[in-house]
């Protein structure tokens, strides 16, 4: 990798100002460059992720410093002095000296070295003034302090405080911004020497990894560096898969329930396939997942990962969530819905998510959400359970989601303490979990836990 500081450049080139996903993106420029040195490649994606992630504050610096505001930068300029900006702040083993003369080199290697002093003045400015930077007032307007500080939209800011609170909006706000290390699941059919022999060889490849709190089958592992290249990848022995999506199929307490009898569990929208591998995992032998989701696609990237694994009882399948399909109508033991939402979760690992939800979108997807479970819930046969999950931060798609549903529709919720691990003790007595980042060890996460009555329907489902 000849010079990480304007792949990295290209990297947020192709995100900022083309709109191309972070997360694509930067796999991709790692797959390209795998042949470099780790070190390298932590290098630009460090820079690449951190830049992303505290866009807002470091826009809010620039602007403080310099004569032309970010927005009216030329793109190049604008983004070779975020990024330059981001190693000032946030990168202690970079000397400030070569960050203001890596960035005016690269300015002029790409065409701009007339603005090779503006680049110059602006850099080696913020750099003096980096520990007495100015920011809003949290007296005067806390949410734009938030907001700025923390690097998360206004509305954003406003959405948490209200619905939780000072002390957790700052606990999400900060654990957002935390190291995120890779979560992984290993396959239960494991004897403990073939873990400890996995374990080993991830020491070897340079991989920290410890268990996780929550689950003993769960591992975070930090220094990845791309997971298909990990020990065991290849061989089936993990697949990535945050704990909180874990929690769905223990919520399900599909152990319990087949216990009686082999079972169908549908997954209405499975893609990549975590929570449909783990379920048939969990059924051992017992009974038959189907995995459904929208477009060939999405399909083909659940039977990859199924083949990698070499689960048989998946049955995967390409069908639109919103669509009723009469065949399958009272017939499911379990139903996973795990419906799209707005991500607010996961924006710790995809960072430009902040930057393209708006308030209008989260709002459609609510839509979108009542859409598919006026659908979904028919699947469920009486005394069965539907398992309701988003990878998001939003009452309006969570619990008075639930609200809404079970108000209108023959279920009731059901306590989940009795299937969540030690460490959640005392919480999801409701019926109901959200996980907060910053506060629990996962990504934010809802689910819900809700038994189909014998009920008819509670009221009209079309409202």
């Amino acid at each position: 990798m000849d010079n990480g500081r304007e792949l990295a450049l290209d990297v947020l080139m192709e995100i900022l100002e083309k709109g191309a996903y972070s997360h694509l993106v930067i796999r991709d420029v790692l797959d390209k460059y795998n042949y470099s040195e780790n070190r390298d490649k932590a290098f630009v994606k460090r820079v690449t992720e951190g830049t992303l992630e505290r866009l807002i504050q470091i826009d809010y610096v620039l602007d403080q410093f310099s004569r032309v505001p970010v927005c009216r930068m030329k793109p190049l300029i604008r983004n070779l002095m975020r990024m330059s900006v981001y190693q000032l702040l946030f990168m202690d083993g970079t000397p400030d000296s070569a960050v203001c003369n890596e960035a005016v080199k690269l300015a002029g290697k790409r065409g701009f070295r007339g603005l090779s002093g503006f680049v110059n003045g602006v850099l080696r400015a913020i750099a003096r003034k980096k520990n007495m930077l100015p920011y809003p007032d949290q007296e005067k307007d806390e949410k734009e302090y938030l907001s700025v500080y923390y690097s998360m939209p206004r509305w954003l800011v406003e959405l948490w405080l209200d619905a939780y609170g000072k002390e957790k909006t700052e606990c999400i706000l900060e654990g957002l911004l935390q190291e995120h290390p890779v979560t992984v699941r290993l396959r239960g059919s494991l004897c403990e020497t073939e873990k400890k022999d996995w374990l080993l060889s991830l020491q070897n490849a340079g991989v920290e990894a410890k268990v996780h709190p929550y689950l003993s089958y769960a591992f975070q592992l930090w220094h990845t560096n791309g997971v298909g290249n990990l020990p065991g990848y290849e061989e089936g022995l993990f697949t990535v898969q945050d704990v909180s999506s874990m929690l769905v199929t223990e919520a399900a307490g599909t152990e319990k329930e087949n216990a009686r009898k082999e079972m169908l569990v549908l997954d209405v929208c499975a893609a990549p396939g975590g929570k449909s591998m783990h379920m048939a995992e969990k059924l051992t032998g017992r009974g038959k997942v189907i995995a459904r989701d929208v477009g060939e696609y999405k399909a083909s990237l659940i039977r990859d990962n199924i083949r990698r694994m070499g689960y048989e009882n998946i049955e995967v399948q390409v069908h639109d969530a919103g669509k009723p399909d009469e065949q399958l109508m009272g017939k499911a033991d379990v139903v996973l819905a795990d419906l799209p939402c707005s991500g607010l979760g996961i924006m710790g690992k995809k960072r430009d998510i902040k930057y393209r939800i708006t308030q209008e979108a989260v709002k459609e997807l609510e839509k979108l959400q009542r859409k598919m479970l006026k659908v979904i819930w028919q699947y469920v046969k009486p005394g069965g359970l539907l398992i309701y999950s988003t990878c998001t931060i939003n009452p309006g798609e969570n619990n008075q989601m639930i609200e809404w549903f079970t108000e209108r529709f023959p279920f009731v919720p059901e306590s989940l303490t009795p299937f969540l691990p030690q460490a959640l003790e005392g919480e999801g007595e409701e019926g109901w979990l959200q996980l907060f980042p910053g506060i629990h060890e996962t990504d934010g996460f809802f689910l819900a836990r809700l038994r189909r009555t014998t009920e008819e329907e509670k009221a009209d489902e079309t409202r």
